[in-house]
């Protein structure tokens, strides 16, 4: 009875074991961890888009103009005062004048000076000119006008008037010495005895080119353009090429009487 209950219970074991190594060999039907994806947005940047480099039809690189920078306007130049008008004076070096009579002589050098063709050849005629003028004094009054033009270059103009007022005592026919006077009234701005001067030495000497040109920058002085292109004109009548004279008259001339149309 032992016996056989025995083999009943090993013959039900082993009924048993094929189901348990089915279900030991079957397969893991646990469900898989299954996670929810992750739905947070990414971190999205916008793309870096640069504009194309769009160039002209013929290649060559487009021209940018750089920004303008302001325009600063230059300094307004300065501008002196005028330079301070000054009476025809003779030249400091001068040639030796003319032996024989110096009425002659000083007559033909007018004629030639009238027809000089340069302004270089004019100038060597006025200069002899000048010299037969200084010369006319005599020999104390040309120490005394050596005197004068060192007095008046050092500007002792009270000095060179009293030295001209003596020389005119001793030789009132001595034409220079008229001239210079009325250029020593002229820088103390005495105007009106510089013109009486000039007066002087007009009725002496009609064509004392000096003494005209003198007059003129006078009456330019006292505002009479008209008066001032008069006196200008004289002298150019004598002395066509002195000097700066042609540009006042042109410059007169327009002035007073308009330009020419």
């Amino acid at each position: 009875m032992a016996k056989r209950f025995h083999a009943l219970f090993v013959a039900a074991l082993l009924a048993t074991l094929p189901a348990a190594s089915a279900l030991a060999q079957a397969p893991n039907t646990q469900a898989p961890n299954t996670q929810a994806p992750n739905t947070q947005a990414p971190n999205a940047q916008a793309p870096n888009v640069q504009a194309p480099d769009v160039k002209p039809p013929d290649g060559t690189e487009p021209k940018v103009d750089p920004t303008p920078e302001p325009k600063i306007a230059p300094p307004e130049p300065k501008i002196g005062p005028n330079p301070e008008p000054k009476l025809v004076e003779p030249p400091a070096n001068l040639p030796r004048p003319q032996t024989g009579d110096s009425k002659i002589n000083i007559d033909k050098l007018f004629e030639a000076l009238k027809i000089a063709p340069t302004e270089e050849s004019a100038k060597y005629v006025e200069n002899r000119i000048w010299a037969l003028w200084l010369a006319a004094g005599g020999d104390t009054s040309n120490l005394l006008m050596g005197r004068v033009k060192t007095a008046m270059e050092k500007k002792e103009l009270d000095l060179a008037l009293k030295l001209l007022n003596a020389i005119i005592d001793l030789k009132p026919e001595f034409v220079e010495a008229w001239n210079r006077r009325a250029t020593v009234f002229f820088n103390n701005k005495d105007y009106v005895s510089a013109i009486a001067d000039i007066h002087e030495v007009l009725v002496r000497e009609p064509r004392h080119f000096g003494a005209l040109s003198g007059l003129g920058t006078i009456m330019q002085e006292l505002g009479d353009d008209k008066g001032a292109l008069e006196a200008y004109r004289r002298a150019l009548a004598v002395h066509p090429k002195l000097e700066k004279v042609p540009e006042l008259v042109k410059k007169l001339t327009e002035k007073v009487e308009g330009r020419e149309i």
